[in-house]
């Protein structure tokens, strides 16, 4: 008897299931998607009912040669992608590339002995509504974006891109941006008395609160001035003191959004950061004797449910770890409304597995999340924390202040965790506490302080903050919001100033011309509408192909009217006068005359958009005199003479990263871009000095042969430092290097 073939998406994963799976098993991993809709083709069979023309994906032919030999001598087939859409697609097409008739599908929430082997003992049929929901997105992911690019390139410029889901994510950077710029600041004034008690120095703050009894308003200088000169001599007293007991349920375990967003607050992680160490944490980590480890559940979901084992084990390390108190009387199970509940929230496949116990086999970057992810779920399943809060009035004339503070009576799950804040706004129940007072108790003033505030606009968009708008305007899903964020920025249509997101000129004109000219594809709420869409496929409630027709119809109207005008159904050649019918083609739709003998052929004509105005500048160019500008290409803004086309000069605005050109030893490294918009390294004395490296120089030689050494990455993770020589095998770990120089 052969052995049985597991197949799963990534190296790391085989070598994890390897470490508990018997020699009756062999594991290979197909390197994730084998087959895909054609790289330069459109691929979308629009009259046979949106047919997808799959083909195998080039980088994957050896991969799928090794899989069909295995798959020949196996005595049975599991196939182990992840368990999702994309995962069942990818199920799907490796039954397809391979030639498979029934392979056994096996899903596992979590990459444990248990999960796994207890999925081999039930393995199921391929799930067609999965496949075919994600098959509905790919196609209208593909219609969308080989029909807007092209006509971009004709209306504004080449080589743009638009995206069903990104557009609209640019469209709220853009509209947030202009709420910022249409804002008008509101003056006003808040007025705090520092205090104390009289009889001991215990000073504390109350803020102006009531005048005559009616809410404060202090709305300019002259206000704030006369109120402090009334109370010039005045008696403050006590007059009132309210006492509550607030209590506070823990947070919710992970889902995907809340782990990115705590992620970019707390640690300051990108969402593609956050989940590709997810993913690798997920996938397994080498732990010495215990062998491949996974650390966490599946990080793709929209579930807060936790397994019933899982409580259990949490309920017992906290009983044993903190006491009876902190464990509620029943485990808690923390709904969240909507979610598709396909897998559980996102947890330690153990909590046994502290941080601590695991540091030493973990990344720095590995490390953090862990952490984060093992403190989120355990305070999820503690008791509530208790505080008891004080409010106090004081009378001053016809003046009440207020101050507030709390003290907490039983800590509960924030022995554990904390969660952190997207405001400077500090709740009630986590002021400090106040002195004890009583009622009539006079208090000595320290100090008045008038301060003058202005009302601020809506913030820019963070990285947390952007992945909440999209989950609550339900723009694209989960497992979708890294690679928003990513191309976003990737497109140059966007970008990050200070850790928070800005358009760029040129993402708001391809915005406004999208908005204009495709309202609804651009609309947030039919965005939202298509995602619940792809749900209903998801649930076999909708059929795939229809979803796809009725999004297709009015969307080729609406590009119709974009490339022609409204005078698209009629037109009469130019050179002979027959008939002219609309075709599609790779670069956007055309007419072509009907006349076989003739070979007239019509394009819309390019519109003029101004997409950015040159900003004048105070440097001045080194050639002619004149002063320089700073102008948009298509991988950003760069600074040119402002006497073009007769001065060429261009100076780089490319960063520089701290180190002097290894090759020259002039020049110094700047970060560059390059035409397809990868990051690389460059002298800035280019083209006198040829120096480019794709990986980063730190300002450190290697100790073995006295090159300069760069970063070690790898799928985009810090490994730590080699050496720039490829003769020279020096490397150095991340955990045990200085940090890198710029």
């Amino acid at each position: 008897m052969g052995k049985s073939l597991v197949i799963v998406e990534s190296p790391t994963k085989t070598r994890t299931l390897k470490s508990f799976l018997g020699a009756d098993y062999q594991i290979e991993a197909s390197m994730g998607h084998v087959r895909d809709l054609p790289k330069d083709e459109f691929g979308v069979n629009i009259e046979d009912n949106f047919e997808p023309e799959y083909e195998i994906i080039p980088e994957r032919k050896e991969v799928i040669e090794k899989l069909k030999s295995a798959a020949k001598n196996a005595e049975s087939v599991y196939i182990a992608s992840d368990p999702d859409r994309e995962g069942e697609a990818i199920a799907w097409h490796l039954k397809e590339a391979l030639g498979l008739k029934s392979p056994k599908r096996i899903r596992f929430n979590e990459i444990t002995r248990t999960a796994v082997t207890e999925a081999l003992r039930s393995p199921q049929d391929l799930n067609m509504n999965l496949v075919n929901a994600q098959q509905a997105r790919r196609v209208l992911d593909r219609v969308v974006g080989y029909k807007l690019s092209p006509l971009l390139w004709v209306k504004i410029r080449k080589n743009l891109s638009a995206g069903r889901v990104q557009s609209v994510a640019v469209r709220l950077i853009c509209d947030r941006e202009r709420e910022i710029e249409a804002f008008v600041p509101e003056e006003y004034w808040s007025i705090a008395a520092e205090l104390t008690p009289l009889n001991r120095r215990e000073p504390f703050e109350a803020k102006l609160a009531l005048i005559d009894g009616e809410k404060a308003e202090v709305k300019n200088e002259e206000q704030a001035k006369s109120i402090v000169d009334e109370l010039t001599g005045a008696e403050y007293k006590v007059s009132n003191i309210a006492k509550k007991t607030v209590k506070r349920n823990p947070p919710a375990p992970f889902i995907t959004s809340t782990l990115q967003q705590e992620a970019a607050r707390k640690l300051n992680f990108t969402a593609n950061r956050t989940m590709t160490i997810a993913q690798q944490l997920y996938e397994g980590i080498e732990m010495g004797e215990m062998g491949h480890v996974g650390l966490i559940t599946y990080m793709r979901t929209d579930s807060t449910r936790v397994a019933a084992e899982a409580q259990s084990e949490a309920r017992e390390f906290i009983l044993n770890n903190f006491g009876e108190e902190y464990a509620p009387k029943t485990p808690r199970q923390i709904k969240k409304k909507g979610a598709q509940d396909a897998h559980e929230a996102v947890r330690p496949t153990s909590v046994n597995r502290r941080p601590d116990d695991v540091a030493k086999y973990l990344s720095p970057d590995q490390l953090k999340l862990y952490k984060l992810i093992w403190q989120r779920f355990l305070a999820s399943q503690m008791s509530q924390a208790v505080f008891e809060v004080t409010s106090v009035d004081i009378g001053a004339k016809q003046f009440t202040f207020r101050a507030s503070g709390s003290v907490v009576k039983f800590q509960g799950f924030r022995a554990v965790y904390a969660e952190s804040r997207d405001t400077e706004d500090v709740p009630e129940e986590e002021k400090p506490p106040l002195p004890k007072l009583s009622i009539g108790e006079l208090l000595k003033l320290i100090k008045l302080d008038p301060k003058q505030h202005f009302t601020e606009p809506p913030p820019r968009y963070t990285e947390a903050s952007l992945v909440r708008a999209l989950e609550e305007n339900g723009i694209g899903r989960p497992s979708t919001y890294a690679a928003i964020i990513s191309t976003i920025q990737q497109r140059h249509y966007v970008v990050k100033e200070k850790g928070r997101f800005k358009p760029t000129p040129l993402g708001c004109a391809v915005t406004d011309y999208l908005v204009a000219n495709f309202p609804e594809i651009l609309d947030v709420k039919f965005t939202a509408s298509v995602e619940n869409r792809l749900d209903e496929i998801e649930t076999g409630k909708l059929e795939w192909h229809k979803v796809l027709s009725d999004f297709y119809e009015p969307f080729e109207h609406a590009l119709k009217k974009a490339e022609w005008g409204d005078d698209n159904e009629e037109k009469n050649c130019p050179v002979c006068g027959s008939k002219m019918e609309l075709k599609s083609g790779r670069f956007g739709n055309y007419f072509k005359c009907t006349n076989p003998d003739c070979k007239k052929t019509l394009r819309p004509k390019r519109e003029k958009i101004e997409v950015i105005q040159p900003r004048e500048t105070d440097q001045i160019c080194p050639n002619c005199g004149r002063k320089m500008v700073i102008r948009m290409s298509r991988t950003g803004e760069f600074m040119g003479c402002s006497g073009y086309p007769e001065c060429k000069t261009i100076i780089s605005m490319d960063p520089p990263v701290g180190v002097c050109c290894p090759l020259c030893t002039e020049g110094e490294v700047l970060q560059k871009t390059s035409k397809r918009g990868k990051k690389f390294y460059g002298c800035s004395r280019w083209p006198e000095c040829k120096f480019v490296s794709w990986d980063k120089p730190i300002d450190r030689k290697c100790p073995k042969c006295g090159s300069i050494m760069v970063e070690n990455t790898y799928w985009g993770r810090h490994h730590g430092y080699k050496c720039s020589n490829k003769e020279c095998d020096y490397k150095e770990n991340a955990s045990k290097s200085e940090t890198p120089a710029g």
